[in-house]
């Protein structure tokens, strides 16, 4: 079942970055706040009441800090950037990413929602993320090294 979330999944939601944030930037409890409180997309997926993956995404116009965003709000007047999506490890392999993106695009479309961005790690490599973001036809508009030089991502969009 995929339903919005609420302040009493932040545990959960913590949980799962912290065993993603290899692949994430960390979140400490009040940076959720602030991003929960920014998103325009704000879903949970879960099996017997237990969320197994979430997904946040905002639209232009927020303050928010990412320099991913950032680089989107920069060159785009209108958008919807994915910030991030986690699936947990015991979820993994069940298309439960598949099935959030496909809500995400869903009501992306019924509001009219244009153009879809995010962004993967190009290195380290995730190549994962790769495949899944080809599969639903994102393209790579740009890269750029974050994390003080540490890693580049490659920054995608998928025109709707």
């Amino acid at each position: 079942m995929i339903r919005d979330s609420t302040e009493a999944d932040f545990g959960a939601l913590l949980r799962l970055n912290l065993e993603s944030e290899h692949f994430l930037s960390p979140l400490s409890l009040p940076e959720l706040e602030a991003l929960h409180a920014q998103a325009w997309y704000r879903r949970v997926i879960c099996s017997d009441d237990v969320v197994e993956g979430f997904l946040l995404a905002l639209r232009e116009g927020s303050d928010y800090g990412s320099p991913n965003y950032r680089w989107f709000a920069a060159r785009y007047a209108t958008f919807l950037y994915i910030d991030r999506i986690v699936i947990g490890a015991a979820g993994r392999g069940r298309h439960l990413g598949v099935r959030l993106y496909e809500d995400l695009i869903a009501r992306a479309r019924t509001h009219a929602i244009a153009r879809i961005t995010c962004e993967f790690d190009t290195d380290p490599p995730n190549e994962a993320s790769r495949r899944f973001h080809r599969r639903f036809g994102f393209v790579e508009v740009g890269s750029q090294r974050v994390a003080g030089g540490k890693k580049s991502v490659s920054l995608q969009e998928l025109l709707l």
